[in-house]
Formats: C-alpha cells, sequence, structure tokens
C-alpha cells in the first residue's frame, strides 16, 4: 500500500505563498499519477491539481490556474504544490492522493473518485 503523508500546511495572508509536500512511501512512486485535492469547511472535496507518472501531462482546476504549481521527484518519492497569490477562498484541508496508472492525460484521472491512495491532509488557512 503508497502510504502519503502531506506537511507545509499553516496560515498565510492574502497574496501570500506555500509550498505544500507530500511524501510517498511503501512503493515506488513513479508508478503513480498523483495529485492534490482540497476539501473547504461544509464542501464536497474537489480537485486541484493532477499529474501524470513522468510528468508527461499536468491538469488544474480553473480557479488555480496561474498561481499553482504541481510538481514531482519520482527519485525521492515527493510531490509538491507551490501556492502563490493565495486567496481566502482557498483555505482549506489539501490532501494528496496517487493512483497506479499508466495513461498519459492527467484530466482523465483527476478526480476524488478515481484516486485510490490518500494522505490526511494538511490545513491550509488564508487570513489577514
Amino acid at each position: 500500500q503508497l502510504q502519503l503523508v502531506e506537511s507545509g500546511g499553516g496560515l498565510a495572508q492574502p497574496g501570500g505563498s506555500l509550498r505544500l509536500s507530500c511524501a510517498s512511501s511503501g512503493f515506488a512512486l513513479e508508478h503513480f499519477a498523483v495529485g492534490w485535492f482540497r476539501q473547504a469547511p461544509g464542501k464536497e472535496r474537489e480537485e486541484v491539481a493532477c499529474l501524470t507518472r513522468n510528468s508527461e501531462s499536468i491538469t488544474y482546476t480553473d480557479p488555480v490556474k496561474g498561481r499553482f504549481t504541481i510538481s514531482r521527484n519520482n527519485a525521492n518519492g515527493m510531490v509538491h504544490l507551490q501556492m502563490n497569490n493565495l486567496k481566502p477562498e482557498d483555505t482549506a484541508d489539501y490532501f494528496c492522493a496517487a493512483l497506479s496508472w499508466y495513461g498519459v492525460d492527467a484530466g482523465a484521472i483527476c478526480n476524488t473518485r478515481a484516486m485510490r491512495n490518500w494522505g490526511k491532509g494538511t490545513l491550509v488557512t488564508v487570513s489577514s
């Protein structure tokens, strides 16, 4: 079973930046598509960004395009989400997720139903 542990959440001011990290263990990350999802209080979990195994394909949800960047390092089993120009509406629990999948279109699997491995989340609060 692939294990995922998120870190890097915290309090940020509007316009500020945070970098989330996800450490994987148990299996080689290179066999998995990965993604970041978030869940705000009282709302359903939603996709933020996803990335295929070798970064051939990346997809972002519209509200974060141009502000967030997902990246991965298969050598050390890490996935990152760089979040810039943060807004109060970005406040949520952020989850790292993965799916053992060899496809080449990140958009095809960037949803909560497709992902099979989940971390426990890290809280991001954007407030002045």
